[in-house]
């Protein structure tokens, strides 16, 4: 498979982030294709090829899920709580990448089956080295499970 096999889902609304995170992905050669969700919805809506997105090529899934929390229209917590309940997405890695330092956040988002928890750093220095290890793990190192295609 290569990177641009390999998706990455962003969600995230704040135009900044979106930004630093792809600025991040280039500084660190991180080549995969990077589907940006602006909101809970529109995510949905391209997972699972429903909506604006009805048209999508269904069995293409991403490699990885990065997803902020506090979203428009459908929060963080209940996109992962439905990539959970569905079983051609229950088993995608989901990394929560946000800035809440809430440890109801933290504890609510393990709870509902992240594989991970990131806080972004403020730093871009940091935010970089953080988005360079994410990707060296998950989208190198990381075996993940076979995902159901259709």
């Amino acid at each position: 498979m290569t990177a641009k096999e390999k998706v990455i889902l962003l969600v995230e609304d704040n135009p900044d982030d979106v930004a630093l995170t792809l600025r991040a992905f280039k500084k660190n050669n991180i080549l995969n294709e990077v589907v940006v969700a602006r909101d809970g919805e529109d995510a949905l809506g391209w997972l699972f090829a429903d909506g604006s997105y009805k048209e999508r090529d269904a069995g293409i899934l991403p490699q990885l899920v990065l997803l902020d929390l506090k979203l428009p229209k459908v929060d963080g917590l209940e996109v992962l709580r439905k990539i959970r309940s569905s079983e051609k997405t229950r088993l995608l890695p989901v990394v929560i990448l946000t800035s809440s330092k809430e440890e109801r956040d933290l504890v609510s988002g393990y709870e509902f089956g992240a594989n991970s928890y990131i806080r972004k750093p403020v730093d871009f220095a940091q935010f970089s080295e953080s988005i360079k290890q994410l990707g060296l793990y998950w989208l190198v190192l990381n075996e993940a499970p076979p995902v159901k295609r259709h």
